[in-house]
């Protein structure tokens, strides 16, 4: 399978995040990318750069301009702050969004920035596209004709919303994917395996009905991203019925996990899509340092194989999975299965 990554990644390094209140080092660093890439190498897959300047219209076509825009100039703004912090890390938030649009950079920050988990440094905006591009490149070599294609996006970017960053995300290479792909497909399905819910994903297509969105994750009754992710949330408008939420009991394990699973590939035949992008979080290992569940390397295999079944075109697009000894190992388990029961 052909892997896609940018070594511009390695220019976004945040260092630290708030963790109930207290600034801990950042667990998205680059390594966790270079663990990854080693591990697709060594099981014989191949690594392919995408094209330096793809443009923003994938982009464009899922978040705002007003947020691009943000996105691209904040760090320089922030710089122009007197004893700002060396990172992007808002210190207000809105209080719902229907009020004003500030022109302050603090203000701006808060609005477009959900958490304090997405600080944003120098290297973040070209690292974001360049991940962005990743799964567009992926995407296109599916349009093309081939079975499936692995973005190895970093950062990851599930928790994006059409215009709001959050948990580590700045863009949603998820649904940039998936909304690349409805060029060559009437209907596409999104399938999100990470440790915690897809909600800017969710968000983005919450009241769409081409786009099928499945999530399975730990439960955000207590756990990140708390507000979205509920089994009740089932979409709105021309998209009601097309949301599919499965929250698990923190600590399930393979069992657990693959019988949830078997409901959501249910549900995804009985939309009878015509490609897949699957949101490929590792994190639910039972080692991974945010510890939600605790899935198996070798429950990894058995995923990647009952999702292949579906038997349609495939984008995988790397979403959580942070370093451990296992991360690697994890991915090619993944990868292992899923080749296996494509052939």
């Amino acid at each position: 399978m052909k892997i896609f990554l940018s070594t511009e990644h390695a220019r976004h390094y945040p260092r630290n995040f708030l963790v109930n209140g207290v600034q801990k080092p950042n667990p998205e660093t680059p390594e966790r990318a270079e663990a990854l890439l080693t591990a697709a190498l060594a099981a014989g897959h191949e690594a392919v750069e995408p094209p330096a300047d793809m443009g923003l219209g994938s982009i464009a076509a899922v978040h705002t301009p007003e947020y691009l825009s943000f996105l691209e100039r904040i760090f320089e703004r922030w710089q122009r702050i007197e004893g700002a912090s060396p990172e992007v890390v808002p210190n207000i938030h809105p209080n719902g969004r229907r009020g004003g649009y500030p022109d302050s950079a603090v203000g701006q920050a808060g609005y477009h920035m959900a958490d304090t988990a997405c600080p944003i440094s120098q290297g973040t905006w070209p690292a974001a596209v360049a991940s962005a591009q990743a799964a567009v490149a992926a995407t296109r070599e599916v349009l093309n004709g081939t079975g499936a294609a692995y973005a190895l996006c970093r950062p990851p970017g599930h928790h994006a919303f059409a215009d709001t960053a959050g948990g580590f995300c700045y863009l949603n290479n998820s649904a940039i994917a998936a909304q690349e792909l409805r060029a060559g497909h009437g209907r596409v399905a999104i399938l999100d395996i990470d440790l915690h819910h897809g909600n800017g994903t969710q968000g983005i297509f919450y009241g769409r009905g081409d786009v099928l969105t499945v999530s399975l994750h730990a439960d955000p009754a207590r756990f990140y991203p708390f507000f979205w992710g509920h089994a009740h949330e089932r979409g709105e408008g021309a998209g009601l019925g097309y949301n599919f939420n499965l929250p698990l009991a923190r600590g399930t394990g393979d069992d657990g996990f693959l019988q949830a699973l078997e409901h959501a590939l249910r549900r995804i035949r009985a939309f009878s899509p015509g490609a897949l992008v699957v949101a490929l979080g590792l994190d639910a290992h039972k080692d991974d340092p945010l510890a939600g569940l605790a899935l198996s390397t070798a429950g990894f295999e058995v995923i990647g194989a009952a999702i292949a079944g579906l038997g349609v075109p495939s984008v995988l697009v790397q979403e959580g999975g942070y370093l451990t000894e296992a991360l690697g190992a994890n991915l090619a388990a993944f990868l292992r299965g899923f080749e296996a029961a494509r052939t």
